[in-house]
């Protein structure tokens, strides 16, 4: 449900931006987070594999499991 001109305009009268804007910020705090998550779980997981905690096959597979996370979120976000 799209809001109407009277709400578009209330919005930036009060926040001095749009919605669009504001969309488009949180969309890329979401991003940033993931990202960083993303270099943790990775660094994470190399240290144990690199200290033959983890075989390189889970190594592995906490890449593709982030891999996937990132590439199914941006799809439902960004479509």
């Amino acid at each position: 449900m799209s809001p109407s001109a009277a709400q578009v305009a209330a919005f930036q009268a009060n926040g001095g931006f749009t919605p669009a804007a504001v969309s488009n910020v949180m969309l890329g705090v979401v991003f940033a987070v993931l990202l960083l998550w993303g270099v943790w779980a990775m660094r994470t997981a190399y240290v144990g594999w690199a200290d033959q905690r983890l075989t390189q096959r889970q190594y592995f597979a906490v890449i593709v499991r982030f891999l996937a996370i990132y590439l199914v979120l941006g799809f439902f976000l960004l479509s």
